[in-house]
């Protein structure tokens, strides 16, 4: 049975598909359905703008999005999917040099990329120990426990106010990312917290995502979701907020891994002063 665009949105809105880079890869392959059925005209460019508009601070989609009105084929669309792919590849080559052996890792949320990573380091035979959030409210964190934890990788699971407790036994911070900023990157809120501290305890602090989450909008929108997701109970005169994300400013990052290679911010702020995205090179399988 074929995905409806309502099943597809109900997916995003709860979560069930997480991550820039996921919402990319399943929203793409939607409409590269659609567009073969009914090509690239008012029907597909109406489900662009409403997926488009359920995740708005994920990038990776919005920049897809902007290379397919350029040229819109099919072929386009399977480029992007095979970019996607082999840049988690090359970013689980060039981030595990970063992971020594006997090394304790602290991250945050659950991100594909920067699992890539830890997982290829523990491919390599490196002995590694891993220190994962919860990451209130949606416990994201307990993902990231259990997919590392079934490969082997010894993992501690924490909460996110004991990010300071631990930070002590840490040799480095890796988290992902859904957009790369000027202002800085943007993440599962928490992670600004979780740079201070490590700065604070002069911990490297490390981000994982591919060129393709450069965003260039003039306008950051922060999601807001439900506030139920924190509290149930509805009280009249209690007001909840519940942001997703927040942004960790340049100067708590000391590196960025892409499929490009790992970066200074520097690097990263020359890349998003160019007028256009960088070009891409994919690699047909």
């Amino acid at each position: 049975m074929h995905e409806s665009l309502k099943d597809l949105l109900k997916k995003l809105k709860s979560l069930e598909i997480q991550g820039a880079k996921e919402i990319a890869i399943h929203s793409l392959k939607f409409l590269r359905k659609l567009a073969k059925e009914k090509g690239f005209g008012k029907e597909f460019n109406q489900a662009a703008k409403k997926i488009e508009k359920t995740r708005p601070t994920a990038v990776v989609l919005h920049n897809c999005l902007e290379i397919i009105k350029k040229e819109k084929k099919i072929e386009t669309i399977n480029k992007l999917l095979r970019k996607i792919n082999q840049a988690t590849k090359e970013i689980a080559k060039r981030g595990s040099v970063l992971i020594k052996n006997n090394y304790v890792i602290m991250t945050h949320c659950h991100s594909g990329e920067a699992l890539s990573v830890i997982k290829q380091a523990w491919k390599q035979g490196k002995k590694i120990t891993v220190y994962a959030t919860e990451t209130r409210p949606k416990e994201q964190g307990i993902k990231t426990a259990k997919e590392l934890s079934k490969l082997g990788i010894k993992v501690i699971l924490i909460v996110d106010d004991a990010v300071e407790f631990f930070i002590k036994d840490v040799d480095i911070v890796m988290v992902g990312l859904d957009a790369i900023r000027k202002e800085g990157i943007v993440n599962k809120i928490g992670t600004y917290t979780i740079a201070v501290v490590a700065k604070e305890h002069k911990k490297p602090f490390y981000v994982v995502g591919n060129t393709l989450k450069l965003d260039k909008r003039k306008k950051l929108i922060i999601e807001e979701r439900d506030p139920h997701e924190v509290y149930v109970e509805h009280i009249k005169t209690l007001e909840i907020r519940n942001p997703a994300f927040d942004v960790t400013p340049w100067n708590y990052v000391k590196r960025v891994v892409t499929e490009k290679g790992v970066m200074t911010p520097v690097n990263i702020k020359n890349l998003l002063r160019h007028k256009t995205l960088p070009k891409y090179k994919v690699r047909k399988k």
